[in-house]
């Protein structure tokens, strides 16, 4: 059987991203604060550099529920005669599924789509293999479409490649996936690219989920291993016997921790083998140093998550990755004009189960390590990727899937080719539109919808784009933007100067709900978060709840993310005025806002802190014991059981119990 690539659909139950906020996001960027002794020069460097200011240019997914739906969900398969790969390209090319002739599914496949709260822009679902790019977390793409094509790879075998244009960072990346004809191995041959001639910070991490049994054993040639367990402690430990425990069996473990394995100069694999000694691993050529455990844990924190990301009762998963540095806490300089590429390598692995499951770690690695040589030995990885790389500059023979249009905007506007990977004008769209007139004119065109509720446009924050908008005619729509381009590069007073004169110019709900995070007076910060509110809904009411009928089980035509929303959400702005108000200890006037919206789960949790700030704890109460879920919990986040605690000594019920670390406890 020869190589194949062809388009085909997958259908099961789904829960859609649900449109981008148009809020700009201008918190910190997600990530863990470190504290590291004895770290090596280079990470010790690394885990201070590069750290993202916020994530934009890039707007938030938040509109996601838990009311999943058959859907049919665009799918791109590459096979051979021993491997099927199975690739997303709408939700940001994950390799969803890897399936060998004799061992059958090799990868966690996840039987539902189910977006959380764990990217950096919130939305995120787990499974398969994720390509995180960009910076520290789950990246902006995960749940966002990107380019598919078809191209020609070694010795005329098809390959399929993804790609996009990373915005937090402005880099292309590409993936192409690689199934040499009578091969036990996947091949992903991955390049980034920095087209700029300034240094960039790079990050890269291959997240492989895979299923996990009471006998998964997870192993990787090192001995120690730097711990981090959602403290804000990194600390360097013996692998895998620490603490009393044999760590490399995740289901022995109390809570969620992440192992970043300490290679040194080892042939980079990770393996997670069951009690046969039979299942995946996974090798790379050497630029791809890093290896990590990560684990939810056996607490019924982690348990609840599994649940929360899955379906009750189909078993957990854990997660072995590659990445290009020890940890994930750390950054890359990626020089002017230069590149990264790599190639990594999937595929099964049986080794003597009473060795990789006997007492003796040395002997336990050294059988995989061995079993992996003969069936493909490190120069052979290698010279795949000596034979792939001439092909990554070869266009696409027929395209697959479109992404987004920032690629050929940028293109655009700096003249940069990136050879392999086009970035077409066909793909600019309504996005792009208004950045494109500023670009040819000089001009930024005003919303085409009259009232201030209209979608002044995504914001651009890099140098230049800020350059363009300075130079060009003053209005409040450039003001700004000019003030979320200034906050994101921390300069506090400028923003807020942009942003009183946009609001000088014409009053609108946009630079007033940023003018509110800029406050720090607590009061003061609360009164503009409700102006912004009814500048954009001047007659707030209670909204309709009455019953409505449940939505067929038809199957929708495709899974794809929906467009953004083109007005200010008011569920957004009012969900921050609540928190604002609620902070400054004007519970009443909280609930008079939460009144107007649907009681879905956040909503209920914020009312269930108001009702508890104004003294009636029965009505809190009465809340959590009717039950709620809040669709866009955060991972780690402590509402929950820090309302509960507040509420009563009783024990959390499992319900609300995500708790991760035992301080949580």
């Amino acid at each position: 059987m020869t190589t194949t690539v062809r388009r085909t659909t997958i259908t099961l139950p789904v829960a859609l991203p649900g449109p981008d906020n148009p809020l700009p996001p201008l918190g910190d960027a997600a990530g863990h604060a470190v504290t590291v002794a004895g770290a090596p020069p280079d990470m010790a460097f690394q885990l201070s550099y590069g750290r993202l200011a916020s994530v934009l240019p890039c707007r938030t997914q938040d509109g996601y529920d838990r009311a999943r739906r058959p859907r049919r969900v665009e799918a791109i398969q590459l096979a051979n005669d021993r491997l099927t790969a199975t690739v997303l390209p709408g939700w940001g090319g994950r390799l969803y599924s890897l399936v060998h002739r004799d061992h059958g599914e090799l990868l966690y496949r996840n039987p539902v789509l189910q977006p959380a709260n764990f990217g950096l822009t919130g939305a995120w679902f787990s499974g398969g293999v994720e390509w995180n790019s960009g910076s520290t977390g789950h990246t902006t793409l995960t749940c966002r479409p990107v380019f598919a094509g078809e191209a020609e790879g070694p010795d005329g075998t098809p390959m399929l490649r993804v790609w996009e244009w990373e915005r937090t960072r402005d880099l292309p990346y590409q993936v192409d996936f690689w199934l040499p004809r009578g091969s036990d191995f996947l091949y992903v041959g991955v390049r980034m690219r920095n087209p700029h001639g300034h240094e960039v910070p790079a990050y890269w991490w291959s997240n492989i989920a895979v299923p996990e049994t009471g006998r998964t054993r997870v192993l990787a040639p090192a001995a120690t291993a730097w711990h981090f367990g959602y403290t804000e402690r990194l600390e360097q430990v013996p692998f895998p016997a620490w603490d009393g425990l044999d760590r490399s069996y995740p289901a022995r473990a109390g809570h969620a921790a992440d192992y970043f394995f300490e290679l040194g100069d080892r042939r980079p694999w990770i393996a997670a083998l069951d009690g046969s000694g039979a299942g995946l691993v996974q090798t790379s050529t050497g630029l791809l140093r890093g290896r990590k455990l990560f684990l939810w844990g056996r607490g019924r924190g982690g348990r609840r998550w599994q649940e929360w990301l899955t379906e009750p009762g189909t078993g957990g998963y854990l997660e072995i990755q590659a990445g290009l540095a020890r940890t994930q806490l750390e950054h890359v300089p990626l020089p002017g004009g230069g590149e990264f590429s790599w190639l990594e390598a999937y595929g099964p692995l049986r080794a003597d189960p009473e060795a990789v499951h006997g007492p003796d770690w040395v002997s336990a690695v050294r059988a995989a390590e061995t079993e992996l040589a003969a069936r493909l030995p490190a120069a052979e990885v290698t010279a795949a990727w000596h034979k792939w790389r001439p092909h990554a500059d070869q266009e696409p023979t027929r395209i697959l899937a479109e992404g987004s249009g920032w690629g050929a905007l940028e293109t655009l506007r700096t003249g940069v080719r990136t050879p392999g990977i086009p970035f077409p004008e066909s793909a600019l769209g309504p996005a792009q539109s208004p950045w494109q007139t500023l670009l040819t004119t000089g001009a930024f065109p005003e919303p085409p919808r009259t009232d201030v509720a209209a979608d002044p446009g995504h914001s651009l924050v890099s140098g230049p784009w800020r350059r363009l908008l300075e130079q060009a005619p003053e209005t409040w729509v450039t003001a700004y933007h000019l003030g979320v381009a200034a906050w994101h590069a921390r300069d506090r007073e400028e923003a807020v100067r942009a942003w009183r004169r946009s609001a000088e110019l014409r009053p609108n709900p946009w630079a007033t709900r940023c003018l509110a995070h800029a406050t720090p007076d607590p009061d003061d910060r609360a009164t503009l978060h409700l102006t912004a509110l009814h500048q954009a809904h001047p007659a707030l009411e209670a909204p309709d709840t009455a019953a409505r009928p449940p939505a067929p089980e038809s199957v929708d035509a495709d899974a794809r993310p929906p467009a953004p929303e083109v007005a200010v959400p008011r569920r957004a702005l009012a969900v921050e005025a609540a928190v604002a108000l609620l902070d400054a200890g004007r519970h009443a006037e909280c609930l008079a806002v939460l009144d107007t919206l649907p009681p879905t789960g956040r909503i209920v949790l914020l009312r269930a802190r108001a009702l508890l700030a104004g003294g009636d704890r029965d009505g809190a109460r009465a809340l959590f014991d009717a039950g709620f879920d809040v669709d866009d919990l955060r991972e780690g986040e402590p509402a929950l059981h820090d309302t509960w605690s507040r509420l009563t000594t009783g024990p959390l019920p499992e319900r609300y119990d995500f708790r991760m670390h035992p301080d949580d406890l």
